[in-house]
């Protein structure tokens, strides 16, 4: 905030400021007795002087039908009206009999009207055309400082220095409510025309109200035309074809507000809290301050009026109607003429719905329904009901409470029936005329029936609609900063299959509802499925997706699987049902632009782990591949035996980066060369040279040089401490044989590389794992072609388990293959040594003989 200007406007007190709606000017009061008009486009100059107070001018207000006058409150008792044109008041208004503290005229120009409020404790409403006072207010108990007439609401607001704020009709001048805070005296007022709040301030703070409701009141009819009220007036407008688009226009998009062109059909002479069509639309109901005035919808001709507490639609007859007319008495109407009178068998009622049957909400907590032709009593339900929605048909009706609803089914033949034969308990009315259905299970802020689906809107802002009790939701609507609903909804449209809703400030929007995909969706719920196979043609291919996840969740999975042309969701029911080859084929049909995605590469995990629960290997491998799961081709190749398959894993994961699961495939596959190599790219120096020293002692050297060098990057001294067997080969005890089992074991390894070793061998095998190959390499006389080999083995399994712990089972596989291979040669050396024994032996025996 920039201070613009500073000026010395009075000498005295300035009591009041206000600014005029459109030109650059401002007023002020002063306890000097005069008012002043000043130009803020001639740097705040006083262009003009108004005297003629004889004492503080305490207030100045504008004339928002004339804003080329004002008038002035002063505490001389009187209430003058001036013009920007002359320094002499137009006229005087005298009425009050001390000093008038406040004033503010009527926000719209259908009335003449100044208010008053003076320290002789009333507020007075002025007729300025006829200078006369058309009311006085009298209520408070000390001087009143400020008044207002609100601009929305049709009330009149007093705050004084009694404490309180008091409400009063501005149509019948009656006092509606008292607000007391207990903060002192009240000293100002204000309100807006968006909202129906009041904000008011006191000696203590500062307290802002929300008065009455700021539920849209608007009704549509079923041929989409529109009527609502704002303050007094009567619009109308049409809404048909208005989202669909005309010529080379593109409809509207859901929820964009709709652009519509009002037109007035004139002032209404009560202020409307309610606005209802009849049953065709041909008429309009307006309902307030407890009246009710039946007008035409097209042109606004009164009809009928009358005293109403409450006023329903039948929901078939033209003209008939019903209204409540006190607590104990509801008045029917056929064809615009008084019928009948009901008195309800409850102790107070305290509402009334309309419908195929009149509903009237009893003090008890319950609904009373009636019939409309013969006033007789049908049925009480024993629920505390906020609204009642009945079906375009009748049968079906929807009782909503304060927290849920429930749905009931009405069998109107059962309830004629009765009623022809007499058969009417006063107590019980008419029994199995009524049948719970299903309950919602959520709150129902505005609602209609569409055949026998229910579309409601909660109070989050959720727009949904129920079939059998399947709460399915269309749209998220905007809500307000407490996180209620902002909407109505007003009607639906079945030939342009679009619901329409209505926010608190008349912006109208529309969201499509396809009407063919509710029947259906009612049609399988009621189990008729030759009914439903009927109506799926007449449904657009872009709504089978939303039916197919209907159906979905009403468990027809198969069925949904056929209809819906969503790929993501019909590859998730594909996998849910364990048609693999249909999933197979929708991932076959993935865009090439798509395939490299991180969703894709979740539906080929998801497809090789469905795939090897099938036992399905080819295609688990296939899966697998295409989403790079290294960890489930170990996984599966191992089990399987598939070698080649093994070789091939290892060269994609290494190129891939996976270094771990490289490692593990080379070492099932006995390529120690490859294992080696992948400790040293990695860094993993310490590990290549333990690794060699098992597996590959012919390059120790190398490798120890290669961990020497890079040690002595971080510790000269520890790099020195590190020896190799061609430094000291002394610390490396029964190294030459170890390069002997190296060999043999390489050896051993192309030749059996071809052929393999056959499961049926793993019995003999395995015992092969126990053997310490360079023991018994050094326990024979003569070096055994095979020992090298195994004793290559023994020191695999000692040496994985200090190396690479995740790869025990791989190593495994690799010394059975390699022990089985040698097994043979073994026995035979084994047998030779025996031989010669035995031979020593009986030379032994003969020279002592």
């Amino acid at each position: 905030m920039e201070k613009v200007k500073e000026i010395e406007a009075h000498q005295d007190y300035i009591r009041c400021i206000e600014v005029h709606p459109t030109l650059p000017y401002v007023l002020s009061c002063s306890d000097d007795m005069s008012i002043k008009l000043w130009d803020w486009n001639k740097d705040f100059d006083c262009t003009q002087f108004f005297e003629g107070h004889s004492h503080y001018v305490m207030q100045v207000k504008f004339n928002p039908k004339d804003s080329n006058t004002f008038a002035s409150g002063s505490l001389d008792t009187s209430i003058k009206v001036w013009g920007l044109g002359s320094p002499v008041a137009h006229y005087t208004l005298e009425g009050h009999e001390r000093g008038v503290n406040c004033i503010d005229y009527y926000p719209s120009g259908d009335k003449p009207y100044i208010l008053s409020g003076a320290d002789d404790r009333t507020v007075k409403i002025w007729d300025y055309q006829t200078k006369s006072i058309v009311h006085s207010l009298e209520g408070h108990s000390h001087n009143v400082c400020a008044v207002l007439f609100h601009p929305k609401l049709p009330l009149i607001a007093s705050a004084s220095e009694d404490g309180t704020v008091r409400l009063w009709s501005s149509t019948t001048y009656r006092a509606e409510s008292t607000l007391n805070y207990g903060m002192e005296r009240a000293w100002a007022l204000a309100a807006t025309k968006e909202s129906n709040m009041l904000a008011c301030g006191f000696d203590e703070g500062c307290v802002v109200v929300e008065l009455g409701s700021d539920d849209p009141v608007a009704s549509m009819d079923a041929t989409g035309k529109i009527v609502w009220a704002k303050n007094n007036e009567i619009q109308t407008t049409n809404v048909r074809g208005l989202a669909s688009g005309t010529g080379d226009e593109d409809g509207l998009s859901d929820g964009e507000r709709l652009p519509i062109i009002p037109r007035d059909l004139g002032a209404c002479e009560l202020y409307p809290q309610m606005l209802k069509h009849n049953c065709n639309g041909r008429f309009v109901a307006v309902c307030g301050d407890g009246e009710f005035i039946i007008y035409t919808s097209q042109a606004l001709r009164n009809k009928a009026f009358g005293q109403a507490l409450d006023f329903v639609w039948s929901g078939t007859g033209t003209g008939d109607y019903a209204i409540r007319e006190s607590i104990s008495r509801v008045k029917i109407f056929k064809n615009f003429k008084e019928a009948k009178i009901i008195k309800p068998a409850t102790s107070s009622s305290e509402g009334l719905f309309g419908g195929n049957l009149i509903g009237v909400k009893g003090g008890d907590g319950s609904v009373l329904f009636y019939d409309w032709d013969s006033g007789e009593f049908v049925r009480k339900i024993d629920v505390d009901a906020k609204e009642v929605y009945w079906s375009d048909s009748g049968n079906m009706v929807c009782v909503a409470t304060k927290e849920s609803a429930y749905v009931l089914s009405y069998n109107a033949q059962a309830a004629a029936s009765a009623i022809a034969m007499g058969q009417v308990s006063a107590e019980d009315g008419i029994d199995g005329t009524f049948d719970l259905m299903y309950e919602i299970n959520d709150t129902v802020s505005s609602g209609k029936w569409v055949g026998d689906c229910f579309i409601f809107l909660n109070n989050g802002g959720r727009l949904n609609y129920s079939v059998g009790g399947q709460i399915q939701t269309l749209v998220h609507l905007e809500t307000s900063a407490g996180g209620t609903t902002k909407h109505s909804i007003l009607g639906y449209l079945a030939k342009e299959d679009r619901v329409y809703v209505v926010d608190k400030s008349l912006n109208v929007s529309t969201y499509r509802v396809m009407l063919s995909v509710l029947e259906y969706q009612t049609a399988v719920m009621r189990g008729d499925f030759d009914s439903a196979n009927e109506l799926l043609p007449a449904i657009p291919e872009s709504e089978y997706t939303t039916v197919a996840r209907f159906l979905e969740s009403q468990g027809f999975k198969e069925e949904a699987l056929a209809v819906t042309t969503d790929p993501d969701h019909k590859f998730d029911l594909a996998l849910e049902l364990s048609h693999i080859d249909v999933a197979h084929s929708l991932m076959d049909e993935i865009p090439e632009e798509d395939k490299e995605t991180t969703d894709t590469m979740a539906k080929w995990k998801r497809l090789s782990d469905a795939a090897l629960q099938e036992s399905n290997f080819k295609l688990c491998e296939a899966a697998s591949i295409a989403s790079n799961d290294y960890a489930g081709l170990l996984l599966m190749y191992s089990a399987i035996g598939n070698f080649a398959g093994m070789e091939s894993l290892a060269k994609s994961a290494q190129a891939d980066g996976k270094a771990n699961i490289a490692f593990s495939a080379y070492l099932i596959t006995g390529n120690v060369e490859a294992c080696a190599d992948i400790l040293i790219s990695t860094k993993r120096l310490p590990e290549a040279a333990f690794f060699a020293r098992t597996y590959l002692p012919s390059k120790v050297d190398e490798i120890v040089s290669l961990w020497k060098a890079d040690l002595a990057e971080v510790s000269e001294s520890a790099a020195e401490a590190l020896i190799s067997p061609a430094g000291g080969k002394d610390s490396f005890p029964d190294f030459d044989i170890a390069l002997q089992v190296e060999n043999m074991f390489l050896q051993q390894r192309d030749n059996s590389k071809l052929s393999g070793i056959p499961s049926t061998d793993y019995l003999t095998a395995k015992e092969d794992l126990s053997l310490n190959l360079i023991e018994l390499v050094k326990s024979r006389s003569q070096p055994l072609a095979g020992s090298p080999a195994l004793t290559e083995k023994s020191e695999i399994v000692e040496s994985e388990e200090e190396i690479s712990s995740p790869d025990a089972i791989a190593a495994e596989d690799h010394n059975s293959f390699v022990g089985e291979q040698l097994n043979g040669e073994v026995a035979e050396k084994e047998a030779e040594v025996k031989l010669q024994e035995e031979a020593e032996t009986a030379r032994i025996q003969a020279e002592a003989e």
